[in-house]
C-alpha cells in the first residue's frame, strides 16, 4: 500500500475519532498538533486505526510512536 493511500485513510480515521473534518495529518503530526488528542483519545485512535487497516500494533510500537509518520511506516510494513 502506498503512502498516499495510507495518509488518506489515516485522515479519515483522525477526522472520525476527533470529530473534526478540518484535520489533515502528515508525517510530522503529533498529539501536540491536535487539540483533543490526549491519552484517552490515543487509545481510541489506535483502536480505530487498527480496525481501518485490519492489523494490530505491538505494545512497544504504540509506546514508541513519536508522530503520524512512524505510525504510517508501521502500517506500510504490515499491510500490503
Amino acid at each position: 500500500m502506498d503512502a498516499k493511500t495510507i495518509y488518506s485513510r489515516l485522515n479519515k480515521v483522525f477526522r472520525d475519532v476527533f470529530d473534526d473534518d478540518s484535520i489533515t495529518v502528515g508525517p510530522k503530526t503529533t498529539a501536540d498538533d491536535i487539540e483533543d488528542w490526549d491519552s484517552l483519545e490515543h487509545i481510541t485512535l489506535i483502536s480505530a486505526v487498527e480496525r481501518e487497516f485490519r492489523m494490530k500494533f505491538k505494545m512497544g510500537e504504540i509506546s514508541s510512536m513519536k508522530n503520524v509518520g512512524e505510525m504510517a511506516q508501521i502500517i506500510a510494513s504490515r499491510v500490503k
